[in-house]
């Protein structure tokens, strides 16, 4: 596992994912006190799975129907569920900055056990794009993995160059 030093991060241990919300989202149980939280993948941004405004949102920026952009965000949730399947145990990491979205989950990024960044992977392997609307520290990394994601046509970009 890397971390940066460069910005200030809050870690959490001892986390277990109890379910794949979608491409960029899960919920996480705490393995000492029982309770749950939403973990909101930072940096990265995946396709929706339901009818919503971020939905409509996508569909008028990228000009992409939405029903082949649900379909993209199940497919993208089916990968991140073969990626870090319910009672992996996963470590997250916050930047101080960024530490909930504006629905109050917790933004973090994840860490499986092997030491690699569940975010990264999303974003290396073209089931998720960078979320440039906010910046973090991964940003660019991100921004440099979808490129080449797109370019080698991987997960998504298979089907569609400009999602």
């Amino acid at each position: 596992m890397y971390i940066s030093v460069k910005e200030q991060q809050i870690l959490k241990t001892h986390l277990k994912v109890s379910k794949v919300v979608d491409g960029d989202g899960l919920i996480v149980t705490n393995l000492f006190n029982k309770q749950e939280e939403e973990i909101r993948l930072l940096g990265i941004d995946a396709p929706e799975l339901r009818m919503c405004g971020k939905l409509d949102q996508d569909e008028r920026e990228i000009h992409i129907a939405g029903q082949l952009l649900m379909k993209m965000g199940r497919m993208a949730q089916k990968f991140m569920i073969e990626v870090v399947p319910p009672e992996t145990n996963v470590t997250i990491a916050q930047e101080k900055e960024n530490l909930t979205d504006v629905y109050g989950r917790t933004l973090a990024y994840v860490y499986l056990p092997d030491g690699r960044c569940l975010n990264e992977i999303m974003v290396a392997e073209g089931y998720a794009k960078p979320y440039n609307r906010f910046f973090c520290s991964e940003l660019p990394k991100y921004q440099l993995l979808s490129n080449t994601a797109k370019i080698k046509r991987k997960g998504l970009f298979s089907l569609l160059q400009n999602w």
